[in-house]
This record gives C-alpha cells, structure tokens and sequence, in this order.
C-alpha cells in the first residue's frame, strides 16, 4: 500500500483509516442488500382476544424490527426487534400482539424490515387493519361490549362518536337492584402550549401583547388555562388572547397554566420597532368635478409628531386603485384624476414610515360623488345610402363621458364655401340624425361639415364633426379580403395611407345589411396600421362587413375591406335546386344561399345521388362559385339527386331533385342533318377543284386519243375534198345497199390532229367553239378487225390505208369525243388479243354514231387494201347508206356506244341542212337506252378546255 506524506517520515494511518471505513461502508452496503425485504404482509385480527397475529415472508432473517402504529394521527403504538422463527411448512414469519385498548377504537398501521446486527432492510409496504373510527361511520359505538373480566382486571373502553362531536365523561355506578346511584366525572384534557407572543404599541406609550393559544386543552370553566404576563394575570375573552401594558417594557414573559401542566413564552422588542398606528377616524372629503380633497382624525394627539406613510384606496364602479400619501401627521390629502358625476369611496390605513412594522387596521369606508362638469364630446361617423341619404351617428355617451345628465344633442349641418348651416335638435336618447343631400344640391362646393354637440346642466361639450361629400361618386370595387377572429377579435392590418393627417376610421356592420344599417366604428391614430376590433354584438354565424377609411381635410376616403365570422356554422337554408335533361346528360342548376342563412363562408358543394336510403357522393365541387353540374353516363330512368353547401364547420342538410331521364332522339336527327351537310360540303368541295383542275383531270383520266391514220401509197395525192354546197342536195340517199368490201368508209380524225403531212398538231389550244371539220376518207375496208388506238400504245400499227378524204362539218363538235379512232391491226392476233369482230360490228352497225354514206360504185384495183381479206360486218351492210337526218336525236351514251364520245354532236353532209343521225325506226332501242343529263354535264365539263 503507497503511503503519500510531505515529511520526512511518511505517516499512513490516515489513508488506512480511510481506506477501513470505506470497507467497512460497502460490507454494509452489501449486507443491506443481502437481506431480504419482508413481503407478502398480512395481518388476521381476533376482537374478543384483542389479539393481532402478523405473518409474512422474511427469507432467512430470523430478526425483524416491527412497527404499529394508530393511522389518524400517526402515533406509535409499538416499536420493538423481535426474534421470529421461520415456519417449515408454509416458509412464513407469524408473530402476535396483544393490543391494550380494543382493536376497533381506531386503525392501526403495521410495517416490518428485516435485521442482522445494525444492518436493516427497507421497510416493508404498509398494511392497515381497519377499525370503527372511520368518518363515513355515523354510528355511536362503544367497545369492548359485553366483556367478561376477573375481579382486579384493568379494562380499556373506547367510545366512538359521529365526526365533530364531543362524547360525555361521567361513570356511573348502580347497586343492584338500581336503588341507589353515585358515580364521578372524568375530565380529559392537554396541557397548554401556547405559542407566537408578540407585543407593540399603538399610541407610542402602552404595550399590546398577543399569542396563540395553540391546541384545544379540552378544559373549560375553573379548569381552563390562565395566562399572565409578567406575573400579571391577563383578563380573558372568549376570542381574543391579548393582554394590555400600561408601559411598554421591553421584555416580557407569558405563563399559561391548567390543571394538567403549564407553558412559559417570552419576548423582546424596542418600542419605535413596533408602532402600529390606530386606524383613521372621522374621514371627511371636500369634492370637486376632477378631483377630491380626503380628511381624518387619529385618536391619539402622539400621532401629530410621528413621521406616517398612509395608503388611501378609492373603489368606484368595481375597481379599486391605491395611492401612497407620507408625512409627519398627516390628516389629509389630495386624490386627482377622478371622474365629473362620479360614486367613489375610500379607506385609509398608515404606519410609521421609519422602522416599519405594521399596517395599521383600515378606517371605515367613505363614500362621496365629485361634481358634474360639461359633456365630453361625442364620436361622430357617418352612413351613407346609395339614394344620396343616410345619417350622421353618434356613439351614446357613457356616465363617466356625460359628465353629468345629458339634456339633448344639437346638430349642425354646415356648408364651408357657402358659409350656410343648418342647426337641429334632438333628444339626449337620439343617436343618429337623417340627412337628405338633395337639399344641398344648390351648394357649389363638394362637401359639407356635420358637426355634433352635447349639452347637459354645466354646458355644451366640444363639437366633434364629420365631412360629407355632397356628390357619390362610384369607385372601382376593393378587393375583399378574409379578416379571421381571434380569442381577441378580428386583427386587422393595412399599408399607411400618406394622406391620412387625422387618423384612420375602421367601420364594421352586419353584411346582410344594406340601408340605415346599425354600424359600428372605432378611430385608429395616424401612426397605427393595424387594430384589432372586438365588440360585444359580434354573434356567431354573422358575416361582418369591416371598411378602413383614411382621415384627412377631405371627406374620408375607402381604403380596404374585409370580411368575416365570429364563428363560423353549418348554413342554415339550402340551394334552390332544378335538374333538366341535356342532350341525353342531366343538368343539375342551383341558386345562391341567401346571406343571413350561409352562418358561413361557402366553400363548395358536394353532388350526391340518392340510392334508397343512402347518399352516394357525385363530386365535390371546391369552387364557391359552382352553380351548375352535368351529370353523365346515365341510362334511361328516374334519379334523385342531392346538392349540399359546406362552410369549414360543415355541410347544410341539402337540396333535392328528382327527373326522369328519357331517350334523346333531338340528337340523332342532328347527326343525320350533320352527316348530309358534311357530305354536301364535301361533294361541293370536289367538284369545285374538279372544276378549277379540269384540265388535269381530263389528261389523267381522259387523255386525247391521236386521230386514225391509214399506213400505206394511194394513187392519187391526198387532200381534202371540196365539198361546196349547191342548190339541190349532193348527198345521195341509198336505201339499204347490201354490203360491200369494196364501198369505201368514213373515219372520223379531228383536223386538229392532222396536218398536211399527216403529222399531229400536238398541243396547240383549239377553239372548241367553231364547228369542227371532219376528214372523209374513201378507203376499202379491211375484213381484219380494227382495234381502237391508244396515245401510249407501243404496238399500234400504222397500216391504216391511204384514202382520199372529204371534209364533213360537225356542229358542236368536241375534241375529246373524236379522237377515238380505229385502226386495222392485223398484228393484233399473234400477240394474243382475242378478235373484235362482233364488238365492232355491234359498234359500227347499231351505234347511233355518225354513218358515211355508202358508196354504190366498186372500188377500183388501187384503192384496195393490202390484205385479201375481206372485212364483213352485218350491221354495216344493212346500214342501208348515208341519210340525212330529218329530226334531232339526243346522243347516246358513251358507255352503251363503246366509247365512242355521245358528245360529238350531230354531224351534218355540206349540202345538207339535217343532221346526220340515225332514223328514230333503226335505233329506237339505242334511244332507250340514253344517258342522263347530269353524266352528259359532267363529261362536257371534263371535256371543255377553258380555264
């Protein structure tokens, strides 16, 4: 073990000695945990016995510290260590104790803790065995009852009364049979213990001393306590405990003695220590309008040289203020700021200002009321209506503002560039004065001064006054802004208004009100940009209107606006709701809730559908503002539905409306209507571009067919034949000539595709409005079938046989409608093509086209085709030759005339007057057999080559 020391000879015994108490300190410490707390108490009492047997669980301890104790007062009835063996069967400490008074007079409280030596354990938990003193036991009792004792037995009672009562102390004692009675009183009591003696003066001179007598001695009469003071016997009173020193001492000594014992108290103290002044006498006040003068007496003329501090608190209306008044005798002093008309009282109490000891006691009330003086003057605002009337109010003045009673109210309406006013009088119940400003019409300034003025017994007040425009002018509406109460009222804030000299007016009335309305104002300093407006009149579910208004040498002037609610409700009415049928939708419609019966902000609506007895949420609708809703995606059936408005404090019970939703058949009849339009439009729009892109249309979808050439030498050169007219016709009428291979036939070419070389012309425009020249070619007919020729045909071949040709006039002939041409191809049939014999016959010989005359004379060696075949066609060789047409015939379609154009017109012989058609007999069935005007309109449309 080190060993620390500043010597030269170390000394250890202190650091041993430490080192000993600290292991001595936890071998306790360990000891005290090691034993075991004793738990599982319980106790079993036996009355008759007056026994109390206590078992609990103790672990191996065999020495417990045992405590009883009586639970109202908390006094110990027993304390000792007893030694208790532990019982092997049931493992449990069992220890009994005999009581000295029956167990039932009072509760007894029993705890235990296990010893070894001087160490201990905690404390076990309480248990407490009840007895019969308990205060819900209103019963009067009295134990042990019916006892049995041997003679020189000491026996204990206990007599158990209701709470608060005193029980009798007198035994009596009866011979048997009850002929004779004696008995004695027992007085049970405590010894005084009085307590606190203090002593002072009041009049500088004697001493006062007083104590507290402390607990009942439970003594009365000549048994009762006797105090003196300085061995002088103090007289007695029922409450006080007070003895009175002609001098004052300085030290003094309180015995207090009865027949149980006595109690000695004493006390020391300087008289300027303890002055306690005497409370004022005789207070008087002289009064004024706005002040008073307060007067008193003291009882001792000591007073007059005693430096005193007083307090002089003045009540009125149910508060109180104190105010401190010091000096040397003071008997009087001065209360200012008081009140014209007003009640007040007053008490006064002092001490000495120098060594303070005590407030002396307080005088008694005084009461006086201060003078009447003129009215203050009134706060003045102004309504106005939007018909130029309303009113100038006033708020009503209070008893302190009246200064006295008010006898009435002038008003005076005052014109500053006219110099012109208007005086009234009214009632002092009167507070609001009607004006009209038609009346100052005739005034030419743009104001006028509304001045108010209060009048009681001592005067008139100041006059308040108020600026009216003489002309409303609307003003762009304020944005209205939310103002939400608070546990204060409504904070209201604003930006400061530059021109505002005079302070700002924040006015508020109930929204729902739109004419004369009861308004209420509160005037706000210029230096203020906020307040907060708290009234006694604010209900809940009542919308306010709040207006801020700027004070300056003008009439005031709208600066901002607010609204709000107290507390806002549930509204109270419900929308007036309708649902029609749209189209196949419903419409639900709904109006506004009146404004006294929303008790609150409207916030949305919210949609329901009623199922039985349930409602079934269709949409919330968040905006306030939402007067409408369409329902959708219903089939044919009756529906109800429900619309309810909610504030924040909920929703109203609602709005319902029933419909039966039928089949819309308005709308279909729209589809149809638009789908004919549509279609109209549509066809309308093509033709239009067909019409304006007709010549592109007509190469793409009817191109140009190059005009028939026969290949090959004739004999003769080619040329047109001049064909002049003559007196009589130079067309010879043949009646049906058989048919012959070697009778010559016409080609139709257009002279537009033929040049005198025999080379097309091309693209050149042609004027389709002088009648075209057709060439007549005298040629023998090949029996080969002719095929028609295509522009864009690579195998055409150009073996059409020389001729000579004759000119033919056509009236009304179109280009498109000639240029199909047949051409002899005797290639066709080794390429595959089938033979068209029968079409072309069918064509050639039964078409309504233009037929050349029929030549009757043969054809000579040189004018013969190539080909020895012959080329045979009924319908040609029963044409019966040319004639002239002696009646008009409309053209055939160009479907049933195998392409060839309806749209040629009519062909005419030079010297002939008719057209050359077929007769009505041959080709009656052709005729049937026409096309219609608007498909003739649309080829000659294609077919015209104007822009």
């Amino acid at each position: 073990m080190p060993c620390i020391s500043s010597s030269s000879k170390p000394n250890c015994r202190p650091v041993w000695l430490f080192f000993a108490l600290l292991g001595l300190s936890a071998m306790h410490t360990h000891a005290k945990e090691d034993l075991t707390v004793p738990e599982q108490v319980s106790l079993s009492a036996n009355m008759s016995t007056k026994q109390l047997s206590i078992s609990w669980l103790g672990g191996t301890a065999t020495t417990f510290d045992l405590m009883i104790l009586r639970t109202e007062f908390n006094e110990t009835v027993f304390y000792e260590t007893v030694s208790v063996t532990v019982n092997q069967v049931s493992g449990r400490h069992q220890w009994n104790w005999t009581s000295v008074e029956p167990l039932e007079c009072t509760s007894l409280s029993i705890k235990i803790r296990s010893r070894d030596g001087q160490t201990t354990s905690e404390w076990s938990s309480t248990q407490i065995l009840q007895g019969s003193d308990l205060p819900s036991n209103d019963k009067f009792q009295m134990y042990p009852q019916d006892k049995v004792v041997p003679v020189g037995a000491n026996t204990t009672f206990c007599c158990i009364v209701e709470e608060g009562k005193v029980f009798g102390t007198n035994i009596l004692c009866y011979d048997y049979p009850k002929t004779q009675l004696t008995g004695a009183v027992v007085f049970v009591g405590y010894p005084p213990l009085p307590s606190d003696l203090m002593c002072e003066t009041h009049d500088l001179i004697s001493a006062v001393c007083q104590w507290n007598e402390g607990r009942d001695t439970h003594l009365y009469g000549k048994r009762r306590t006797l105090y003196s003071l300085n061995k002088r016997i103090c007289p007695q009173t029922q409450r006080e405990r007070k003895c009175i020193m002609d001098q004052w001492d300085g030290n003094w000594t309180l015995v207090a003695q009865n027949p149980l014992g006595q109690y000695s108290l004493t006390y020391s103290a300087e008289l300027s220590h303890r002055v306690r002044p005497e409370a004022p006498a005789n207070v008087n006040s002289i009064v004024h309008a706005w002040y008073a003068t307060v007067l008193w007496q003291w009882k001792y003329s000591t007073y007059s040289s005693l430096a005193l501090v007083c307090e002089v608190e003045l009540s009125s209306q149910g508060y109180k203020t104190t105010h401190t008044f010091s000096g040397v005798g003071l008997r009087s002093v001065d209360l200012p700021d008081l009140y014209p008309d007003e009640d007040y009282s007053v008490q006064v109490r002092c001490s000495a200002q120098q060594n303070f000891w005590k407030w002396g006691d307080w005088s008694k009330p005084f009461f006086f009321k201060t003078k009447t003086y003129v009215p203050e003057a009134p706060d003045v605002w102004m309504w106005m209506n939007r018909d130029n009337t309303g009113q100038v109010i006033w708020k009503p003045l209070t008893r302190r503002q009246s200064r006295g009673q008010i006898t009435g109210y002038k008003v005076t309406f005052w014109s500053p560039e006219e110099n012109q006013q208007h005086t009234e009088m009214f009632s002092p119940d009167t507070t609001a004065a009607p004006i009209n400003l038609t009346q100052f019409a005739t005034f030419s300034g743009n104001k006028i001064k509304a001045t108010v003025i209060a009048e009681n017994n001592e005067g008139e007040s100041q006059p308040a006054s108020v600026l009216i425009p003489l002309r409303l002018t609307d003003v762009e509406p304020l944005v209205v802004s939310r103002a939400v109460h608070t546990d204060s009222g409504f904070p209201l804030f604003w930006w400061k208004d530059v021109n505002s000299t005079c302070g700002y007016v924040v006015e508020w009335h109930e929204a729902s009100c739109k004419w004369d309305c009861p308004v209420e104002w509160i005037k706000v300093a210029a230096r203020n940009t906020n307040v907060t407006v708290e009234s006694a009149n604010f209900q809940p579910g009542v919308r306010y209107n709040f207006s801020l208004y700027s004070c300056s040498s003008e009439a005031p002037e709208l600066q901002q606006r607010w609204q709000g609610y107290m507390q806002e409700l549930v509204p109270s009415g419900s929308v007036s709701l309708s649902a029609s049928q749209q189209d196949s939708n419903i419409l639900l419609t709904w109006g506004e809730i009146p404004l006294v019966k929303r008790r609150g902000f409207i916030q949305g609506y919210n949609v329901y559908i009623s199922n039985g007895s349930q409602l079934a949420l269709l949409a919330n609708l968040s905006y306030q503002g939402a007067r409408n809703y369409t329902v959708k995606g219903f089939s044919e059936g009756s529906y109800k539905f429900t619309v309810k408005a909610y504030t924040s404090a909920g929703e109203d019970t609602g709005a319902t409306a029933s419909i039966m939703l039928e089949l819309y058949t308005d709308w279909l009849i729209l589809e149809i209507l638009a789908s004919l339009g549509i279609t109209a439009l549509f066809l309308i729009i093509v033709t239009f571009i067909c019409y304006k892109k007709r010549k592109w249309v007509k190469k793409a979808f009817y191109p140009d067919i190059p005009e028939p050439k026969l290949p090959g030498d004739w004999a003769r050169t080619q040329g047109p034949l001049d064909v002049k007219p003559s007196p009589h016709s130079m067309v010879h009428i043949v009646e049906k000539p058989e048919w012959d291979s070697s009778k010559e036939m016409l080609v139709v070419i257009p002279e537009e595709d033929e040049d005198e070389e025999g080379q097309g012309i091309g693209d050149e425009p042609v004027d389709t409005d002088e009648p075209t020249s057709l060439r007549y070619y005298n040629h023998v007919v090949d029996e080969r079938p002719i095929r028609p020729r295509y522009p864009d045909s690579s195998t055409s071949s150009a073996s059409s046989l020389d001729s000579a040709r004759t000119d033919v006039t056509y009236t009304g002939i179109q280009t498109s409608g000639s240029s199909l041409v047949f051409q002899l191809d005797p290639q066709g049939f080794s390429e595959g093509h089938q033979p068209q014999t029968d079409q072309f016959a069918s064509c050639v010989g039964g078409g309504g086209g233009y037929r050349p005359q029929m030549q009757t004379r043969a054809q000579s060696d040189d004018m013969r085709p190539a080909s020895p075949e012959p080329f045979l066609d009924p319908q040609v060789a029963s044409g019966g030759g040319y004639k002239p047409q002696s009646s008009w015939n409309f053209d055939v379609d160009a479907g049933e005339s195998c392409g060839l154009a309806p749209s040629l017109g009519s062909p005419t012989s030079v010297a002939s007057t008719q057209f050359l058609l077929p007769d009505e007999e041959e080709h009656g069935e052709e005729k049937r057999q026409l096309s219609s005007s608007a498909a003739t309109w649309f080829t000659n449309l294609l077919s015209s080559t104007k822009p």
